[in-house]
């Protein structure tokens, strides 16, 4: 397998970025991001740790679960999950994170990457008090870099078309996956799923 391992290589390859997609990076919250944020229900945040071991989480609420303190900060709840923290501790070590945040039925997203820290000011996390619970801790994006990517991944994809979504039942079991790949004998695919129902119903916030 031919290996491609300097940016001169990569660059005969695939050329170099046009003028727009040079200057479309700014380094703060304008208004137009503010917007996009406050519409977004979901984001990707990717971390690593000391030592690039990366890692790429989920996170989703009411649209403008994402609260921007300011033109450089915005502040993400931690909500109830597994508990294994691996975004947070990553942070501990490493504290470079990306987001990437949807729209659904918008093809283009917003990028932000910046530097995160955690909080536990019970001025912040009052924010995000939802059924009368409020989160732990938050995650704070010191915002370094800003810009729109394209739409193209999520063209070539059809993920906002119904139509191209598999039937239900054709879906891969995430039970069957978890049980298979923890191997604990009480676990079984049944447990499993019962586990996340419980955990779906009575323990999102």
């Amino acid at each position: 397998m031919k290996t491609i391992t300097t940016e001169e290589e990569l660059r005969a390859e695939i050329g170099h970025p046009g003028k727009l997609a040079e200057h479309k990076v700014i380094a703060h919250i304008d208004q137009h991001c503010r917007e996009f944020i406050a519409k977004s229900p979901f984001l990707i945040m990717s971390t690593s740790n000391n030592k690039g071991m990366c890692d790429s989480s989920p996170r989703g609420d009411s649209p403008g679960f994402v609260y921007v303190l300011d033109e450089k900060h915005v502040v993400i709840p931690e909500r109830p999950g597994n508990r294994r923290a691996d975004s947070i501790l990553n942070i501990f070590e490493n504290p470079h994170a990306g987001l990437l945040f949807l729209i659904p039925g918008l093809e283009e997203t917003l990028r932000i990457n910046g530097k995160a820290s955690i909080t536990s000011d019970s001025n912040l996390l009052n924010l995000f008090e939802v059924q009368g619970k409020l989160p732990k801790v938050a995650i704070v994006i010191e915002v370094e870099e800003c810009f729109i990517h394209c739409a193209k991944a999520l063209k070539r994809s059809s993920m906002w078309q119904p139509a191209t979504w598999e039937d239900k039942e054709n879906l891969p079991s995430p039970a069957k996956m978890m049980a298979s790949h923890a191997k604990l004998p009480e676990y079984t695919e049944k447990a499993v799923n019962e586990s996340l129902a419980e955990s779906y119903t009575k323990r999102m916030y």
